[in-house]
Protein backbone atom coordinates (compact mmCIF):
# COMPACT_ATOMS: atom_id res chain seq x y z
CA UNK A 1 0.00 0.00 0.00
CA UNK A 2 1.36 3.62 -1.04
CA UNK A 3 1.13 6.36 1.28
CA UNK A 4 2.33 9.56 2.48
CA UNK A 5 3.86 10.63 5.86
CA UNK A 6 1.29 12.40 6.96
CA UNK A 7 -1.48 12.06 10.12
CA UNK A 8 -4.58 10.98 7.59
CA UNK A 9 -2.55 8.38 6.57
CA UNK A 10 -1.34 6.82 10.23
CA UNK A 11 -2.55 3.55 9.13
CA UNK A 12 0.02 2.34 7.04
CA UNK A 13 3.24 2.35 9.48
CA UNK A 14 0.67 1.17 11.81
CA UNK A 15 0.19 -2.14 9.82
CA UNK A 16 3.09 -2.36 8.44
CA UNK A 17 4.64 -2.59 11.82
CA UNK A 18 2.28 -4.89 13.21
CA UNK A 19 1.75 -6.83 10.81
CA UNK A 20 5.38 -8.11 10.64
CA UNK A 21 5.12 -10.59 13.87
CA UNK A 22 1.55 -11.55 12.19
CA UNK A 23 1.59 -15.45 11.16
CA UNK A 24 -1.06 -14.84 8.31
CA UNK A 25 -0.69 -11.73 6.57
CA UNK A 26 2.02 -8.43 6.14
CA UNK A 27 0.92 -5.09 5.14
CA UNK A 28 3.60 -3.35 3.36
CA UNK A 29 3.39 0.46 3.31
CA UNK A 30 5.63 2.12 0.71
CA UNK A 31 5.94 5.86 1.32
CA UNK A 32 6.07 7.97 -1.58
CA UNK A 33 7.34 11.48 -2.12
CA UNK A 34 4.51 12.73 -3.79
CA UNK A 35 0.65 11.72 -4.75
CA UNK A 36 1.43 12.13 -8.57
CA UNK A 37 4.34 9.29 -8.32
CA UNK A 38 2.33 7.11 -5.97
CA UNK A 39 -1.22 7.56 -8.58
CA UNK A 40 1.50 6.14 -11.31
CA UNK A 41 2.48 3.55 -9.05
CA UNK A 42 -1.36 2.62 -8.51
CA UNK A 43 -2.29 3.29 -11.98
CA UNK A 44 1.19 0.53 -13.70
CA UNK A 45 -0.02 -2.18 -10.47
CA UNK A 46 3.41 -1.66 -8.67
CA UNK A 47 1.02 -0.98 -5.59
CA UNK A 48 -2.36 -2.56 -4.68
CA UNK A 49 -3.71 0.14 -2.53
CA UNK A 50 -3.30 3.58 -1.78
CA UNK A 51 -3.78 6.30 0.70
CA UNK A 52 -4.14 8.94 -1.37
CA UNK A 53 -5.55 12.23 -1.83
CA UNK A 54 -9.56 12.59 -2.09
CA UNK A 55 -9.54 14.76 -5.49
CA UNK A 56 -7.22 12.82 -6.98
CA UNK A 57 -8.89 9.63 -6.73
CA UNK A 58 -12.07 11.10 -8.87
CA UNK A 59 -9.38 12.01 -11.57
CA UNK A 60 -8.02 8.63 -11.70
CA UNK A 61 -11.70 6.98 -11.26
CA UNK A 62 -13.11 9.21 -14.41
CA UNK A 63 -9.35 8.40 -16.19
CA UNK A 64 -10.83 4.53 -16.43
CA UNK A 65 -8.25 3.79 -13.64
CA UNK A 66 -10.35 0.80 -11.71
CA UNK A 67 -10.35 1.81 -8.35
CA UNK A 68 -12.64 1.91 -5.24
CA UNK A 69 -13.00 4.17 -2.43
CA UNK A 70 -12.99 1.87 0.83
CA UNK A 71 -12.19 3.99 4.08
CA UNK A 72 -11.45 7.28 4.44
CA UNK A 73 -8.53 8.32 6.21
CA UNK A 74 -8.09 10.34 9.23
CA UNK A 75 -9.76 13.43 9.62
CA UNK A 76 -8.90 16.81 11.24
CA UNK A 77 -5.29 16.82 10.35
CA UNK A 78 -4.89 19.83 7.90
CA UNK A 79 -3.54 22.97 8.67
CA UNK A 80 -3.06 26.74 6.60
CA UNK A 81 0.17 28.29 7.66
CA UNK A 82 1.82 31.63 6.96
CA UNK A 83 5.05 32.66 7.86
CA UNK A 84 5.00 34.50 11.30
CA UNK A 85 6.19 37.77 10.26
CA UNK A 86 3.60 38.91 8.24
CA UNK A 87 1.06 38.18 11.10
CA UNK A 88 -1.53 36.87 9.38
CA UNK A 89 -4.77 36.11 11.16
CA UNK A 90 -7.13 35.67 8.68
CA UNK A 91 -6.86 34.11 4.84
CA UNK A 92 -7.58 37.61 3.57
CA UNK A 93 -4.77 38.98 4.90
CA UNK A 94 -2.97 36.53 2.40
CA UNK A 95 -4.20 39.18 -0.62
CA UNK A 96 -1.36 39.33 -3.28
CA UNK A 97 0.37 36.61 -1.53
CA UNK A 98 1.73 32.75 -2.50
CA UNK A 99 -0.21 29.67 -1.01
CA UNK A 100 1.21 26.22 -1.55
CA UNK A 101 -1.51 23.25 -1.79
CA UNK A 102 -0.02 19.19 -1.98
CA UNK A 103 -1.51 19.48 -5.88
CA UNK A 104 -4.27 20.78 -7.69
CA UNK A 105 -6.41 17.71 -7.13
CA UNK A 106 -6.11 18.19 -3.61
CA UNK A 107 -9.02 19.10 -1.11
CA UNK A 108 -6.60 21.57 0.16
CA UNK A 109 -6.77 23.38 -3.17
CA UNK A 110 -10.28 23.19 -3.62
CA UNK A 111 -11.06 24.12 0.42
CA UNK A 112 -9.34 27.59 -0.80
CA UNK A 113 -10.84 27.85 -3.76
CA UNK A 114 -14.10 27.78 -2.03
CA UNK A 115 -12.90 29.94 0.81
CA UNK A 116 -11.82 32.59 -1.81
CA UNK A 117 -14.98 32.30 -3.97
CA UNK A 118 -16.96 33.52 -0.74
CA UNK A 119 -14.75 36.20 0.58
CA UNK A 120 -14.46 37.87 -3.23
CA UNK A 121 -11.16 36.93 -3.03
CA UNK A 122 -10.90 35.10 -6.16
CA UNK A 123 -7.49 35.99 -8.28
CA UNK A 124 -6.23 38.13 -5.72
CA UNK A 125 -4.18 35.37 -3.72
CA UNK A 126 -1.62 33.38 -5.92
CA UNK A 127 -1.84 28.86 -5.32
CA UNK A 128 1.31 26.76 -6.39
CA UNK A 129 1.75 23.13 -6.43
CA UNK A 130 4.35 21.72 -4.05
CA UNK A 131 5.25 18.36 -2.42
CA UNK A 132 4.30 18.50 1.31
CA UNK A 133 8.40 17.81 2.19
CA UNK A 134 9.43 20.45 0.54
CA UNK A 135 6.96 23.09 2.16
CA UNK A 136 8.31 24.05 5.49
CA UNK A 137 11.92 24.85 3.97
CA UNK A 138 10.25 26.42 0.91
CA UNK A 139 8.21 28.90 3.80
CA UNK A 140 11.02 29.66 5.98
CA UNK A 141 13.18 30.76 3.01
CA UNK A 142 10.94 32.97 2.21
CA UNK A 143 10.10 31.02 -1.12
CA UNK A 144 6.26 30.66 -0.10
CA UNK A 145 3.83 33.10 2.23
CA UNK A 146 1.87 30.29 3.57
CA UNK A 147 1.18 26.32 2.60
CA UNK A 148 -2.07 24.48 3.43
CA UNK A 149 -1.15 20.66 4.19
CA UNK A 150 -1.68 17.18 6.29
CA UNK A 151 0.14 16.96 9.21
CA UNK A 152 3.23 16.73 10.29
CA UNK A 153 4.13 19.21 7.68
CA UNK A 154 2.17 22.44 9.11
CA UNK A 155 3.66 21.86 12.63
CA UNK A 156 7.22 21.58 11.51
CA UNK A 157 6.94 25.61 10.82
CA UNK A 158 4.39 26.32 13.78
CA UNK A 159 6.93 24.43 16.63
CA UNK A 160 10.35 26.13 14.92
CA UNK A 161 8.57 29.50 15.42
CA UNK A 162 8.57 30.30 11.67
CA UNK A 163 4.72 30.26 11.16
CA UNK A 164 1.23 30.90 12.54
CA UNK A 165 -1.81 29.24 12.66
CA UNK A 166 -4.07 30.61 10.07
CA UNK A 167 -6.76 28.06 9.81
CA UNK A 168 -7.32 24.44 10.55
CA UNK A 169 -9.39 22.50 7.91
CA UNK A 170 -12.82 21.75 9.53
CA UNK A 171 -13.16 24.96 10.19
CA UNK A 172 -12.98 25.95 6.60
CA UNK A 173 -14.88 22.80 5.37
CA UNK A 174 -16.19 21.17 7.96
CA UNK A 175 -16.48 17.65 5.81
CA UNK A 176 -13.58 17.83 4.46
CA UNK A 177 -11.39 14.74 3.57
CA UNK A 178 -7.92 14.85 3.18
CA UNK A 179 -6.62 11.21 2.44
CA UNK A 180 -8.75 7.71 1.55
CA UNK A 181 -7.78 4.47 0.83
CA UNK A 182 -8.73 3.09 -2.25
CA UNK A 183 -7.77 -0.90 -4.02
CA UNK A 184 -7.85 -1.72 -7.27
CA UNK A 185 -10.95 -3.26 -8.09
CA UNK A 186 -9.59 -6.35 -9.36
CA UNK A 187 -7.16 -7.29 -6.42
CA UNK A 188 -10.69 -6.80 -4.43
CA UNK A 189 -12.54 -9.40 -6.70
CA UNK A 190 -9.26 -12.00 -6.05
CA UNK A 191 -8.76 -11.17 -2.76
CA UNK A 192 -12.09 -9.99 -0.61
CA UNK A 193 -10.83 -11.32 3.15
CA UNK A 194 -7.12 -9.48 2.64
CA UNK A 195 -9.41 -5.78 1.78
CA UNK A 196 -11.91 -7.16 4.16
CA UNK A 197 -8.67 -7.40 6.89
CA UNK A 198 -6.94 -4.31 5.28
CA UNK A 199 -9.87 -1.95 5.78
CA UNK A 200 -10.58 -3.73 9.23
CA UNK A 201 -7.17 -3.10 10.93
CA UNK A 202 -6.87 0.51 9.42
CA UNK A 203 -10.01 1.10 10.96
CA UNK A 204 -8.72 0.00 14.46
CA UNK A 205 -5.49 1.24 13.97
CA UNK A 206 -6.63 4.98 14.14
CA UNK A 207 -9.06 3.87 17.03
CA UNK A 208 -5.88 2.55 18.81
CA UNK A 209 -3.67 5.37 17.86
CA UNK A 210 -6.26 7.69 19.01
CA UNK A 211 -5.55 6.22 23.14
CA UNK A 212 -1.56 5.49 22.60
CA UNK A 213 -1.09 8.86 20.85
CA UNK A 214 2.74 8.86 21.81
CA UNK A 215 3.56 4.95 21.05
CA UNK A 216 1.40 5.34 17.96
CA UNK A 217 4.06 8.79 17.38
CA UNK A 218 6.89 6.74 18.27
CA UNK A 219 5.88 3.96 15.22
CA UNK A 220 5.25 6.58 12.71
CA UNK A 221 8.23 8.73 13.39
CA UNK A 222 10.76 5.92 12.58
CA UNK A 223 8.89 4.91 9.43
CA UNK A 224 8.28 8.67 8.80
CA UNK A 225 11.73 10.02 9.36
CA UNK A 226 10.53 12.71 11.78
CA UNK A 227 11.44 13.52 15.18
CA UNK A 228 9.21 11.73 17.09
CA UNK A 229 8.20 15.21 19.50
CA UNK A 230 6.73 16.79 16.09
CA UNK A 231 4.51 13.73 15.39
CA UNK A 232 3.31 13.64 19.16
CA UNK A 233 2.90 17.48 18.57
CA UNK A 234 0.29 16.68 14.84
CA UNK A 235 -1.26 13.91 16.90
CA UNK A 236 -2.33 15.91 20.35
CA UNK A 237 -2.17 19.71 19.31
CA UNK A 238 -5.16 21.31 19.90
CA UNK A 239 -6.36 18.06 22.14
CA UNK A 240 -8.68 15.87 20.35
CA UNK A 241 -8.59 17.43 17.12
CA UNK A 242 -7.56 14.31 14.85
CA UNK A 243 -10.98 12.69 14.21
CA UNK A 244 -10.23 8.62 14.08
CA UNK A 245 -14.35 7.09 13.97
CA UNK A 246 -15.53 8.55 10.54
CA UNK A 247 -13.98 6.35 8.07
CA UNK A 248 -16.69 4.41 6.39
CA UNK A 249 -17.01 6.60 3.02
CA UNK A 250 -20.32 8.04 1.82
CA UNK A 251 -20.68 8.52 -1.86
CA UNK A 252 -22.57 11.66 -0.86
CA UNK A 253 -19.18 13.21 0.04
CA UNK A 254 -17.36 12.14 -2.65
CA UNK A 255 -19.80 13.72 -4.84
CA UNK A 256 -19.72 16.81 -3.12
CA UNK A 257 -15.45 16.96 -3.93
CA UNK A 258 -16.57 16.06 -7.59
CA UNK A 259 -19.45 18.90 -7.89
CA UNK A 260 -16.50 21.49 -6.33
CA UNK A 261 -13.90 19.96 -8.84
CA UNK A 262 -16.24 20.74 -12.15
CA UNK A 263 -17.30 24.44 -10.42
CA UNK A 264 -13.52 25.23 -10.57
CA UNK A 265 -12.83 23.27 -13.81
CA UNK A 266 -10.69 20.23 -12.97
CA UNK A 267 -13.19 18.05 -14.48
CA UNK A 268 -15.17 17.97 -17.07
CA UNK A 269 -18.30 15.79 -15.41
CA UNK A 270 -18.75 14.68 -11.47
CA UNK A 271 -19.94 11.25 -12.45
CA UNK A 272 -17.89 9.04 -9.70
CA UNK A 273 -20.43 6.16 -10.46
CA UNK A 274 -19.19 2.67 -9.02
CA UNK A 275 -16.33 4.84 -7.31
CA UNK A 276 -17.14 4.06 -3.12
CA UNK A 277 -17.51 0.43 -1.93
CA UNK A 278 -18.37 0.92 1.70
CA UNK A 279 -19.07 -2.36 2.50
CA UNK A 280 -15.84 -3.05 4.12
CA UNK A 281 -15.56 -0.38 6.63
CA UNK A 282 -19.53 -0.47 7.60
CA UNK A 283 -17.84 -4.19 8.54
CA UNK A 284 -15.35 -3.38 10.55
CA UNK A 285 -15.31 -4.36 14.37
CA UNK A 286 -14.33 -1.71 16.83
CA UNK A 287 -14.37 -3.70 19.95
CA UNK A 288 -11.56 -5.38 21.80
CA UNK A 289 -9.08 -2.57 21.06
CA UNK A 290 -6.02 -2.97 23.70
CA UNK A 291 -3.20 -3.62 23.15
CA UNK A 292 -1.10 -2.87 19.59
CA UNK A 293 -1.67 -6.79 18.65
CA UNK A 294 -5.14 -6.52 18.90
CA UNK A 295 -5.35 -4.14 15.64
CA UNK A 296 -5.16 -7.73 13.65
CA UNK A 297 -6.56 -9.77 16.15
CA UNK A 298 -9.95 -8.39 18.23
Amino acid sequence: MGYMPVVTNLAAPLLDHVSQSSPDIFFEAVKFSSFAEMAEALRNDHIQAAFIIAPLAVVLHQQGVDIKVVLIGNRHESTLVARKELRVTRIEDLTGRTIAVPMRYSGHNLCLLKAFEEKGLGGRIRLVEMNPPDMASALTTGALDAYFVGEPFAAQTVRSGDADVVARAEALWPNFICNLLVVKSDWIAANPSSVQKLVHTSARAGMWAKAHPLDAARIAADYWKQDVGLVEYALTIPKGRVIYDRFVPKAEELREIADLMARYHLIKHTDITGLVEDRFARSASMTGIGELGTILYP
